[in-house]
């Protein structure tokens, strides 16, 4: 059989898996069958119309017209700054524009000979990037497996691709999200690993000059990319010995330093024009906060969208680290890790958006994978490698369903929580109670050990019809009934039909009594509920000690006007 071909098998794999989930998330029978330049991706792309089409970055005249008609800005333009000298200011930098504008002239040139508006926004444009970010990723993948068969063994190469590709959340945004900046950054470290390699094998002022350009456009995608500058600096490097003989090499090529900061400021330069263009300084301050003395752990293992917590894989990323002594990247691998983790979590706006699992990492992954690969060939001679096989295929399958969860809205972009992760984990099918726990902590696990009393049950419908930041009142109760019951719950459910104002609309529940009081609140748009339709809604109240003689007021409250119906609504006590 030919010489590793099980590592390119893989690659083949995982291309067409991945070609595969674009294709999935690509409606082409919907109304406007694919977008992808929306959200924080509108702003790495409003260079590429703004230049090229509507030749206009300082005013933005064009965009109101295309976001009224696309909605891709995500409510309100904040991908742009106002400047004091009255033009408007592109806050996300403009690398990741030109890695796509291959694409997005493909896609004009479709657009100007058919019948689709040549406005930057069209479906041709959208699916020039979507598939053609796709194009980046494969070659690199093919490259990456180039690299680590440099230092491992077909085998280990094959169980690496595989799971880095499939068992991690970069599926997500190579494939689906992909007009953000990770897609387009991945090749860059691929492209940066292998040029590293090259330049140490025979130094030439080629590959100098690649390593420069790479690390100058990877820094005008996202600046805290510049630190991939520690890859060539500390490759070759891991013993004493090692690094001896890479400043020597270095300093006899010390003329290459000269054209590796030229080739950096050709990268950079085009942001450097820009700004000088529309602000009137070469340097400008898109505004970032940083954490750096209480970095965000949470990143890591909050429920919210911690990297270990839903990509588990990426456990033995950083376990990996331990194993890299005898490479020559072991300096480089450690120390870009390491320091890129502390960034990621340093800075203030840790949630880093709507993202499955840590996105912020998702570029990164090349050099992850060296250390990835490092344990995965210490544990192949092991009686642990079964294990770790089945572990493996299963973390692949857990990953691929979460994917599927997380486009459609069950696996919550922003919002989630232990006790709501443990009732969708691997749920296809997640009920009205499952769903109050994205906004609730009370929880009964087995109604069959509770009596049920019927407290209340309406008759006939409830109209809705209020003003935004108002409330509305569909229910006062007495609770009159409770007892001296160690636990007591209420269960309240609910079907409401909402025709307008769904998505900022709570449903609440007030518990008083003369001493005591207790607030509940659940979401109407939950990943379940749809609007214009009747949707079912249940929660549960943990009654607190010593609650007597009191009361339950369900309301609802919204900072939009909302108009609709509450159908059905009971409410039954639950007691042991």
């Amino acid at each position: 059989m030919k010489k590793n071909i099980y590592s390119l098998l893989a690659c083949i794999l995982i291309s067409i898996i991945l070609v595969q989930y674009r294709v999935n998330y690509s409606d082409i029978k919907s109304p406007t069958p694919l977008k992808i330049t929306t959200w924080d991706a509108l702003g790495y792309y409003m260079y590429l119309p703004a230049i090229f089409i509507y030749k206009d970055v300082k005013e933005l005249k064009w965009f109101p017209d295309i976001d009224k008609e696309y909605s891709v800005s995500g409510g309100y333009m904040y991908q742009a700054q106002f400047h004091k000298n009255g033009n408007y200011v592109l806050k996300y930098l403009g690398g990741v524009a030109i890695l796509q504008a291959p694409f997005f002239f493909i896609g004009h040139t479709i657009a100007l000979n058919t019948d689709y508006p040549a406005d930057g926004f069209s479906p041709p444009y959208q699916y020039a990037l979507g598939f053609g970010m796709l194009i980046y990723i494969i070659l690199m993948l093919f490259l990456l497996r180039n690299i680590l068969l440099r230092y491992f063994s077909d085998y280990t190469v094959t169980i690496t691709l595989i799971l880095l590709m499939l068992a991690s959340n970069i599926i997500q945004y190579v494939s689906i999200d992909n007009a953000q900046s990770h897609a387009p950054i991945f090749p860059l470290y691929v492209i940066l690993i292998y040029a590293t390699i090259k330049w140490h094998e025979k130094p030439t002022i080629f590959w100098t000059a690649i390593i420069g350009y790479v690390i100058g456009l990877a820094t005008i995608c996202r600046p805290t990319e510049a630190i991939m500058i520690l890859i060539p600096l500390l490759w070759n490097s891991e013993t004493k010995e090692k690094t001896k003989e890479k400043w020597q090499l270095v300093k006899q090529y010390k003329h290459h330093l000269y054209f590796l900061a030229l080739f950096g400021l050709i990268g950079i330069l085009p942001q450097l024009i820009y700004w000088k263009y529309v602000t009137g300084s070469f340097v400008y301050d898109v505004g970032s906060a940083w954490d750096f003395l209480t970095p965000h752990l949470r990143v890591l293992v909050g429920w919210e969208k911690g990297w270990f917590i839903y990509t588990p894989i990426t456990i033995f990323f950083i376990a990996g680290l331990f194993f890299v002594r005898k490479y020559p990247f072991r300096k480089a691998v450690i120390y870009f890790c390491l320091i890129n983790i502390y960034i990621i979590i340093a800075w203030r706006i840790w949630r880093y958006g709507g993202s499955y699992s840590t996105r912020a990492l998702v570029q990164s992954y090349p050099v992850f994978a060296l250390a990835f690969a490092a344990i995965i060939e210490r544990i192949k001679p092991t009686k642990w490698r079964y294990a770790f096989y089945v572990l493996g295929l299963y973390l692949i399958f857990v990953n691929l369903f979460q994917i599927w969860q997380y486009n459609k809205g069950i696996l919550h972009y922003d919002h989630m929580n232990r006790r709501y992760y443990s009732s969708i984990y691997l749920n296809p099918d997640p009920t009205p109670l499952d769903m109050s726990l994205m906004d609730t902590k009370d929880w009964v696990r087995n109604e069959q050990k509770y009596k049920s009393i019927e407290l209340y049950d309406s008759q006939g419908k409830i109209e809705i019809q209020f003003p935004q930041y108002s409330t509305q009142t569909f229910l006062e109760l007495g609770l009159m009934q409770l007892n001296e019951a160690k636990k007591e719950y209420l269960k309240v459910e609910a079907g409401i039909l909402i025709n307008e104002g769904m998505y900022e609309t709570y449903l609440y529940s007030n518990l008083e009594s003369d001493k005591i009081s207790k607030h509940d609140s659940i979401r109407l748009f939950n990943p379940i509920s749809m609007q214009g339709i009747i949707n079912q809604y249940s929660f549960y109240i943990k009654v607190p000690e010593h609650f007597r003689d009191g009361k339950l007021n369900l309301f609802l409250k919204s900072n939009q006007d909302v108009v609709g119906e509450v159908e059905s609504l009971s409410v039954m006590l639950m007691t042991k």
